[in-house]
């Protein structure tokens, strides 16, 4: 099978590629970039954007235990049709993934579909409990990526020295969700005007920060690769910085919602915009997009997050954090960051493409001939309304609805076959 799309936009984050072109697909491989070839079916990508498949390192399937808020089938669709060719799944399931049935069982769901690579994450700990580390070797055979206890932190100095020290063995990186349960303290939402005005319990910037501080430490120690999940705070982009300067690994992803939104749109949302860590000030969303800029942000991840919305509904205390994330992502990439900050195209989907790819290992996010015909193609100037027709999702949870954003998905190809077509 012989796929040709013509006259688009190719960029590749990667090398820096940014011109008209053809991109020749055979039998599900990038054979050549360059003159147009014979082939058995012709896409027509003139004045679109002819990107590598998008990579998400941070999303929530639900499965096993929760298939009403998403099935691994219903992820993959979803994923697919918002421009993603690979995924990496959280362990946070009911059960957790902390064995190798659970890991390929994940890996199988996927297969399935045909529409998504997906790779899991496996938990640090076993049962998620914080206690004893997981059986790391044989969920790595397994097909696991990374590991991480994301949704909560791992609060034992020990055993995440350990997780680093042993994780070395099969060059893959702990994933760390950073919150100091006691800074924390039963808070909702970020701790500042808006909390005090509604009279919420807020959680301050210190309790991401004082997570991020000691794992940097920690990671400096044991000569590990730590990833630092969704990332809220300008602070903990200065921590960042400065361990990227003293050589620590450290790598970190921030999420659309953080360089998009603040905590003002609580007053409206309400609990639709509550999610951990919480949507922090203005002055946080600036320096999240001067980290992203700079390179300190290595990638953007979703931690697409479904519920139903009954249980978002709730009293904001009680209500469940998170929020969906994959739809929106291309449109609040293109919106917020190119047209409202001026970030090149190649600067922006390097974080979604290149940059997971080497974070995790693998021989994707890049268009270049030999690799796998996983591509993206978006029409950029195309508006988009985020509303209830647009929401393919089971759950709707989003605090963007309404929103009119630039940045359209019209297809998508995963090995050289279309998965998404608008």
């Amino acid at each position: 099978m012989k796929l040709c799309i013509k006259n688009g936009r190719v960029l590749d984050p990667a090398s820096g590629l940014d011109k008209t072109a053809c991109v020749n697909i055979e039998d599900g491989i990038i054979k050549s970039i360059g003159e147009a070839e014979t082939a058995d079916e012709t896409i027509d990508a003139a004045g679109k954007l002819v990107l590598p498949g998008l990579i998400d390192l941070h999303v929530h399937f639900r499965e096993p235990g929760r298939e009403d808020q998403e099935t691994i089938a219903g992820g993959c669709r979803i994923a697919a049709k918002s421009g993603y060719t690979s995924v990496v799944t959280m362990p946070n399931t009911n059960p957790p993934i902390d064995n190798q049935a659970l890991v390929k069982f994940i890996k199988h769901e996927a297969e399935k579909s045909g529409l998504l690579n997906i790779f899991p994450a496996a938990a640090v700990s076993k049962g998620m409990k914080g206690e004893e580390i997981s059986e790391m070797g044989e969920l790595h055979t397994a097909g696991a990526v990374a590991f991480t206890d994301d949704g909560k932190p791992v609060s034992s100095s020990i055993l995440m020295r350990r997780a680093l020290e042993y994780s070395r063995m099969f060059d893959v990186p702990i994933m760390a969700h950073e919150e100091d349960h006691l800074l924390v303290d039963s808070g909702v939402i970020n701790e500042g005007k808006v909390s005090a005005s509604l009279g919420l319990r807020g959680i301050p910037n210190a309790a991401e920060e004082v997570m991020i501080a000691r794992d940097v430490i920690i990671a400096g120690l044991s000569k590990g690769r730590l990833h630092v999940q969704h990332i809220s705070s300008g602070g903990s982009v200065e921590i960042i910085r400065n361990a990227k300067k003293r050589g620590v690994k450290v790598t970190c992803e921030t999420a659309p919602h953080y360089f998009s939104l603040t905590d003002e749109v609580v007053r409206e949302k309400l609990a639709l915009a509550k999610m951990n860590p919480p949507l922090r000030t203005e002055d946080d969303r600036i320096k999240i997009i001067e980290g992203l800029k700079d390179g300190t942000i290595d990638a953007i991840a979703t931690d697409h997050a479904p519920h139903l919305m009954n249980e978002k509904r709730q009293e904001i205390e009680f209500a469940p954090n998170g929020i969906i994330g994959l739809e929106t992502a291309v449109p609040l990439m293109i919106t917020k960051l190119v047209k409202e900050n001026g970030l090149s195209y190649n600067e922006v989907f390097a974080k979604v493409t290149c940059n997971p790819a080497k974070i995790i290992k693998i021989k994707k996010g890049e268009i270049k001939p030999g690799y796998d015909a996983d591509i993206v193609i978006i029409d950029p100037e195309k508006k988009v309304i985020i509303n209830d027709d647009f929401v393919a999702s089971n759950c709707k949870n989003t605090p963007f609805m309404g929103a009119e954003l630039f940045g359209s998905v019209e297809c998508t190809i995963l090995s050289g076959r279309i998965t998404y077509k608008a």
